[in-house]
């Protein structure tokens, strides 16, 4: 053909590109385009990290394929409609894509390829942001995995060299464009300083930055990725999410490097993986439904103020209060403290583990439906593969193990900085003597604790056990 359009998406490079490589190969030029979709963009704050990210990230792809002689095409409004006109305005025979496996983007994918095709042209979308999709991965029955480490187990034994292949890509197979002019952020209706104060570096350059960077700590991964006063993680979740670095060129390096660390990295790739399919083999986990149905219909007490206490840090807890700052502060959260915050949540305040789910998919700036939903419903004990709904974490316990000398405690909630560690995951229990001697008074400076652990505990554990008896609650709270 003569010309390709190639529709990016969650895949914002230029190197090892599934549909930017099969459309060099299928047309003697290649017209990219990025959409900033109205469809998405509608509900998103007017302050958000993500649109920021995403801005930013393209900003450098169009200044690298303008040193190529060729230009981005980016374009506002809706998807459904833009893609089929951009077509023609190109005149390109087919639209070239990496698949997206949430539930919105299949029927958003499925109604354009439906306008091409009656237009004449063709949609053809490709696997690019996992190593196996779909159907790939399956139980000897057939079935979809509902249990990590068997997924694991069968994910590694499929894996070969030829799946960690990059796609080369041709430069010279991009059309010659003019330079575009590039929308802003407050024509989008968005802020232009949300990244102001963040660490996070944005496209391809600062996807190989921060990946350079963790190659130097990866052998330790195993033993600092839990902590989150050190520099433990990756802090690539977010380039994942957008794609401005390549699945398959993390999981080569993770998958040949080998080591205790890289190993177990490997395997927080192979989560990413396992909740995609998840979510591809149940899209009902999209819409709010417990992948264990039993749950659906678990009445949650909900007590007044109790989420609005979590999501201003206010709970009494230091440790999930520093983590809720991070959050709100940063747009993001160690993974660690996900999990916490999450399960404090549910089975200390007993709010619906929907409301956190929204929250974190409002803030989180690496935010990933598939991701956080697995990762929300774990913690609720509601999901597959989750811990037994009678294990709850103590976060006093998580708090004194992962953050031992309050160094992440002191760094977002500085008014307990000159708390010993011995106090500080639990300040409540500091006298008064004390409370004057360290100058932090409980209930002014810092607030009490909204609830006790141990009497939370016991009614998480009525409220489960009870599971559909939603009339019998009442006189458990």
């Amino acid at each position: 053909m003569n010309t390709a359009l190639v529709w990016l998406r969650r895949d914002l490079r230029l190197y090892d590109h599934a549909a930017l490589y099969h459309a060099s190969k299928a047309a003697q030029k290649v017209v990219l385009v990025f959409i900033f979709d109205t469809d998405i963009l509608a509900d998103l704050p007017r302050a958000d990290r993500r649109v920021a990210f995403i801005w930013a990230s393209l900003h450098e792809l169009k200044t690298t394929l303008e040193s190529h002689g060729s230009s981005l095409i980016v374009r506002h409004g809706r998807a459904l409609d833009l893609i089929p006109q951009l077509a023609v305005e190109f005149d390109a025979s087919a639209v070239f894509c990496n698949r997206d496996y949430e539930p919105a983007a299949i029927a958003r994918d499925t109604q354009v390829a439906d306008q091409l095709q009656r237009d004449g042209r063709m949609l053809h979308s490709y696997k690019d942001q996992v190593i196996f999709e779909c159907d790939e991965v399956l139980t000897q029955a057939g079935k979809p995995f509902s249990v990590f480490t068997p997924y694991k187990n069968a994910w590694l034994k499929r894996l070969t060299p030829f799946y960690l292949l990059a796609y080369p890509v041709r430069t010279l197979a991009f059309a010659a464009l003019p330079v575009q002019t590039m929308i802003n952020l407050a024509e989008l209706g968005f802020e232009a300083d949300s990244l102001a104060d963040s660490p996070i570096k944005t496209g391809n350059d600062g996807a190989m930055r921060t990946w350079q960077d963790f190659q130097t700590r990866i052998a330790h991964y195993q033993d600092t990725r839990n902590f989150p006063a050190i520099k433990g993680p990756s802090y690539l979740s977010v380039h994942l999410r957008f794609g401005t670095l390549s699945i398959r060129q993390l999981a080569s390096y993770a998958y040949h490097h080998g080591g205790a660390g890289a190993e177990t990295w490997l395997s927080e790739l192979i989560w990413r993986e396992f909740y995609q399919q998840i979510l591809w083999h149940h899209p009902q986990l999209a819409a709010g439904r417990a992948y264990k149905a039993d749950f659906d219909t678990l009445v949650w007490p909900n007590p007044a103020g109790h989420f609005a206490a979590w999501c201003e840090a206010r709970t009494g807890y230091p440790l999930i209060d520093a983590a809720m700052r991070q959050l709100n502060q940063t747009g993001y959260m160690h993974n660690r403290l996900r999990m916490v915050t999450a399960a404090f949540l549910v089975k200390d305040l007993h709010v619906d583990w929907r409301l956190g789910e929204a929250y974190f998919a409002q803030h989180l700036i690496d935010f990933d439906l598939a991701a956080n939903n697995g990762g929300w419903q774990w913690s609720a004990s509601t999901g597959c593969d989750a811990q037994p709904w009678f294990r709850i974490f103590n976060p006093i316990t998580q708090s004194e193990k992962f953050d031992p000398d309050g160094k992440f405690i002191k760094r977002y909630v500085p008014e307990l900085s000159a708390l010993p560690a011995k106090y500080i995951h639990a300040p409540w229990l500091l006298t008064l003597t004390q409370q004057n001697l360290f100058n932090v008074r409980i209930g002014v400076d810092y607030p009490a604790p909204l609830v006790d652990h141990a009497c939370a505990r016991k009614l998480t554990l009525a409220l489960y056990d009870l599971g559909n008896e939603g009339d019998k609650l009442e006189r458990l709270i």
